[in-house]
């Protein structure tokens, strides 16, 4: 069996090691290739660059968070050369204006030098509670951090920001979809992704238990079951 095409979009601060559980778990099935969405402070022109970059034709798309954000646009951009999507623990709406206050004062925060205090903000929305103390998860999500860096940090935030409702485009995706988020994510908990569910026709809907934002550094087995059945199915 050849393997599976696979373009896999990390969120805020993140890069591949968000994805290594899965990377290495479904290796047997799936070309595993990790977009970096730094390079642009638009949602529009990251998608592009992930299309341009992309070294497949055609391929099953995941994105988490911000990822997820992409993987949309990407479907507004490029849907024939999505053969499958997947959306963790992401939303389709547009940024709120109390959302986009926060991102603006942990902008301010790290111009302020204080860059490596973003992340101590963050970590209590980015993983459920049990885990806030787990070393090995909270230097992960640390090590991305510092990998991804302030300035590209800039341009996240600022395409986060600016994003559009995705929700009136939900019907047009038309290829087979997932659906998946921790049962306690804080930051795009379950109701937006029962929002997601039920504006793609026929997709599936997962919910994972005891697990926050990152659900792939926090439940990897779970995530990993559910994408392989998305995958194979």
């Amino acid at each position: 069996m050849s393997q599976i095409p696979v373009v896999l979009i990390p969120g805020l601060l993140c890069d591949s090691l968000l994805w290594a559980p899965q990377i290495g778990t479904l290796s047997d099935i799936a070309d595993c290739w990790v977009a970096s969405p730094t390079g642009a402070d638009s949602i529009e022109s990251l998608a592009a660059q992930l299309l341009e970059r992309a070294p497949f034709p055609q391929f099953s798309l995941a994105g988490l968070s911000m990822g997820g954000y992409v993987a949309l646009e990407i479907m507004r951009q490029a849907p024939g050369r999505v053969l499958k999507l997947a959306l963790l623990d992401t939303s389709a709406r547009a940024d709120t204006p109390e959302q986009t206050e926060r991102r603006h004062a942990l902008i301010e925060i790290a111009r302020r030098g204080r860059f490596a205090e973003v992340t101590n903000l963050l970590l209590p929305a980015l993983v459920n509670r049990a885990r806030s103390y787990d070393r090995q998860i909270v230097g992960t999500i640390r090590a991305m951090a510092r990998n991804v860096g302030e300035e590209a940090f800039y341009r996240q935030e600022s395409a986060i920001i600016r994003r559009i409702d995705s929700r009136p485009h939900l019907e047009a995706i038309r290829c087979p979809t997932l659906v998946l988020c921790g049962h306690q994510d804080a930051i795009t908990p379950p109701p937006l992704h029962r929002e997601l569910a039920s504006g793609i026709n026929g997709a599936k809907l997962v919910l994972i238990g005891d697990c926050g934002h990152l659900s792939t550094i926090e439940q990897p087995e779970e995530v990993n079951l559910a994408l392989r059945a998305w995958l194979t199915d």
